[in-house]
This record gives structure tokens, C-alpha cells and sequence, in this order.
């Protein structure tokens, strides 16, 4: 609708995301937005932190895990990060999970969550995770999967881009992976001129811990220069 807020966009996009096809065998789909709590979750959120209409930087992951997103409907945010972090309270339980707590150190760095989403939307290619034998999987990570999403991440990702998220830069988390297919099937498909890569927070908190600072440092560097680029 023409009156709609982006509050509202984000609140309808997610409770309504769906895969129309059926799964490769094996693989289950994470929908937590069946969930009533998250639904609220996500409504307040949205309210609280969505409202404003600004012009926002689109920064993207691959698909959730079944311990941030895939539980709390909300893109790198654990329940412990709802609740502490966004000052939501909340019933979902569950442990710290590496790429929420890399991601609160960002927000927290770039001024808090009200500055943070101001200027930034955060996401997935793929707003819904996924499972093999209870263990998560990325949607690149099976052939059949990924050329099943492909389709989907780009109508999914243009629709976002529609509203008021910027085209000309986005920032993509993910350097290897996620960028060769990025930049092979999705990049021109939606028209998006500059793509910023980061390296994934699970490979900073894993693999560079004892950097997580200036890594946290390059992110907000790095956030707060696509925000005032023209």
C-alpha cells in the first residue's frame, strides 16, 4: 500500500517469506515466524527500531542458524541480544550464539541499536535457514538448494531494495562463498552497483578472535562510509 511504513514492510516481508517449492530430501526449513512470541519479537522490534523512514544500508548474511535468527526471527540477534541489546523482553531462551555476539559488539560501537538501525537493515539473501540431520547448512552448501534459492533470494532482495534500502552500495557478510555467488547470480539481477564484502562474524569469532576488536572497528568503519556516500 502506498501509506506503508518500512516498519510495516519489514513486519509483513518476514511473517509472510516463504519457499513455494519443496525442499531438496533431507533438508528442513527453519520458520520461526509461526512462533506467536516471535511475532511479537519481531513487531516491537520493528516499531522500536524500523519506524523511522530513513534511507538505510542493506547489509546482508547468508541464512540463518538455528540458534540466532532461525530462533529469533531476527537477522544475527540471539534471544540474549533481543533481550539485552534491543531491551525487548522476551520467553525465547537459548545460549549466546557466536555471530549475534560479534554483531552486538558492532551495534554497540556504532552508538547503539536506535543509531544502528536508523541507518542500517539488516538481513539474509536468505531470510529463512536451513537443516540436514539437526545441524545448520548455508544454502550454497547443497547444489540442488542453492539452485532452488537462487530465484528466491533475488525476488526476496529486490523487494527489500524497493523499499527505500539503497542499490547504488550494500555491504554482503561473507568473503569467499558467499561472494562468488553474489556476484555470479544475484548482483546484476537486482541492480545493485557497489557490493561491500566483510568477513563473516562466525570466521571472525572463530578464527580471529584475538582481533574481534579491530574487526568490530572495521565493520562500524566500514558501515558508517557506505552510510554517508552518495
Amino acid at each position: 500500500m502506498a501509506s506503508e511504513t518500512f516498519a510495516e514492510f519489514v513486519e509483513s516481508f518476514l511473517r509472510n517469506v516463504s519457499i513455494p517449492e519443496p525442499l531438496p530430501s533431507g533438508i528442513e526449513v527453519l520458520q520461526p515466524y509461526s512462533d506467536a512470541e516471535v511475532r511479537r519479537v519481531l513487531h516491537t522490534m520493528c516499531v522500536r527500531y524500523y519506524a523511522k523512514s530513513s534511507r538505510r544500508i542493506g547489509v546482508w548474511g547468508i541464512n540463518p542458524g538455528r540458534f540466532g535468527a532461525g530462533l529469533t526471527g531476527l537477522a544475527f540477534t540471539d534471544p540474549w541480544a533481543v533481550q539485552h541489546d534491543l531491551g525487548i523482553n522476551t520467553t525465547l531462551g537459548g545460549r549466546r550464539e557466536m555471530s549475534a555476539e560479534f554483531i552486538s559488539m558492532v551495534i554497540a560501537a556504532y552508538g547503539g541499536p536506535q543509531t544502528f538501525y536508523h541507518d542500517v537493515y539488516m538481513s539474509a539473501l536468505s531470510p529463512l535457514g536451513f537443516i540436514r540431520k539437526g545441524v545448520n547448512i548455508n544454502f550454497y552448501d547443497d547444489p540442488a538448494l542453492e539452485k532452488l534459492m537462487t530465484p528466491n533470494i533475488i525476488r526476496w532482495m529486490d523487494d527489500v531494495l524497493s523499499h527505500n534500502v539503497r542499490r547504488d552500495v550494500t555491504i554482503l557478510l561473507g568473503s569467499g562463498k558467499l561472494r562468488t555467488f553474489m556476484e555470479r547470480s544475484v548482483r546484476e539481477a537486482v541492480g545493485v552497483s557497489e557490493v561491500i564484502y566483510l568477513d563473516h562474524p562466525r570466521y571472525i569469532m572463530q578464527y580471529r578472535r584475538s582481533s574481534v576488536l579491530e574487526y568490530v572497528q572495521l565493520y562500524v568503519d566500514t558501515i558508517r562510509e557506505a552510510v554517508h556516500s552518495t
